[in-house]
């Protein structure tokens, strides 16, 4: 998300209240960077392998070396954007004077078919995650990185480190090799209600289909600009399939995923949910009020138009808790907070900008 504030506009010009960033990204360095979280067993199983790390996260998700992976004024000569909080701090924290913000480090452990070895990855990132973000700054809280393809293992991890202070929610990749609201899934997400944890749903995964409905795309711009479906997909899934019924303490946070589309698929979910809600019987009420109750939406990437069409669809959303301030950190958008701040009403600001967050996540 572009701001003023990289425009020589002060913070307070931007914003004069509280901020909460419900998204920074934080990357694992190097595969040598988790050996201090591993034991010998699985230090030998990479190198003997000559394994370098896994494959997909960011270098997949984004190109490594676009301004959509980094912003050029958030880009480091000297390691990977992203890799350290010092960097989080000069760039985010610090300028923004950000009261808390959340920390998600989507480093395609699901891209490991060996059960054992993507459980013992995930193990690692998330204690480097507790060693060199969470204890480093205390306005860091973060997401736990679980084994998405292994529902036992996720259940795992969330029950060894789901109740460490500064974990808020569990990160689900979007694209899956099924969808969330299956039922293998539901003891997943009441272990997260056990711990009072968040799902969050965000940008990125590794799927054994092919991105869209009818096939492989062509282009890597066709994936891009499409992957919004995967988005109503997932949120679909989890609405249809009760997974709010079976947990009704369930919150979910969508993340880098936009959510200019969601009216529309509110409309045509409430359409399509009156004529077969027989099948469904569990969802005892409109679709789009469950989302309204059990989901919130980060702001990033807006993907917006005109600001009369922001204050429309904000207008549609028809409720001031839905949305989350997030920067991305460190990916580039064309989209203008002060332009979403514009749009908004003035009682919804600084719940956009904080209050939900704080809120949602318990901060």
């Amino acid at each position: 998300m572009t701001t003023a504030l990289l425009e020589n506009t002060t913070r307070d010009e931007v914003w004069p209240g509280a901020v909460i960033d419900c998204d920074v990204h934080a990357n694992v360095p190097s595969l040598q960077a988790l050996f201090p979280y591993m034991s010998q067993h699985w230090i030998d199983w990479c190198t003997e392998r000559g394994w370098r790390g896994t494959v997909g996260g960011q270098a997949l998700a984004y190109p490594p070396n676009t301004a959509r992976a980094c912003r050029p004024e958030w880009r480091p000569s000297d390691r990977p954007p992203a890799s350290d909080v010092s960097l989080l701090r000069r760039h985010i924290l610090d300028p923004w004077r950000v009261d808390r913000a959340i920390v998600n480090c989507y480093y395609a452990v699901d891209s490991l078919r060996h059960p054992d070895w993507a459980a013992a990855m995930a193990r690692a990132v998330n204690d480097w995650l507790i060693a060199e973000w969470l204890d480093k700054d205390p306005r860091l809280v973060a997401s736990l990185v679980v084994p998405a393809r292994d529902p036992a293992a996720m259940i795992e991890e969330i029950h060894r480190v789901g109740d460490h202070p500064g974990f808020v929610q569990v990160l689900l990749p979007v694209r899956n090799t099924g969808l969330w609201g299956q039922r293998v899934y539901h003891p997943v997400f009441r272990a997260m209600t056990e711990h009072d944890l968040v799902a969050g749903l965000h940008y990125g995964g590794i799927s054994e289909e092919a991105p869209s409905s009818s096939g492989y795309p062509s282009y890597y711009v066709e994936e891009y600009a499409a992957d919004w479906q995967s988005f109503t997909s997932q949120v679909t899934s989890l609405v249809s399939e009760g997974v709010f019924q079976v947990c009704p303490d369930l919150r979910v946070s969508v993340l880098e995923g936009g959510f200019m589309w969601l009216p529309v698929w509110g409309w045509r979910m409430n359409k399509e949910w009156k004529g077969l809600r027989r099948e469904v019987p569990w969802v005892d009420k409109l679709p789009l009020d469950i989302i309204r109750e059990h989901m919130r939406f980060s702001v990033a990437p807006t993907d917006a138009g005109p600001p009369e069409h922001i204050a429309t669809v904000l207008k549609w959303l028809a409720s001031d808790e839905i949305l989350m301030f997030a920067t991305d950190y460190p990916h580039s958008y064309d989209d203008d907070v002060t332009a979403l701040l514009g749009a908004a009403a003035p009682a919804m600001r600084p719940k956009l900008m904080a209050e939900n967050a704080r809120e949602w996540y318990r901060l």
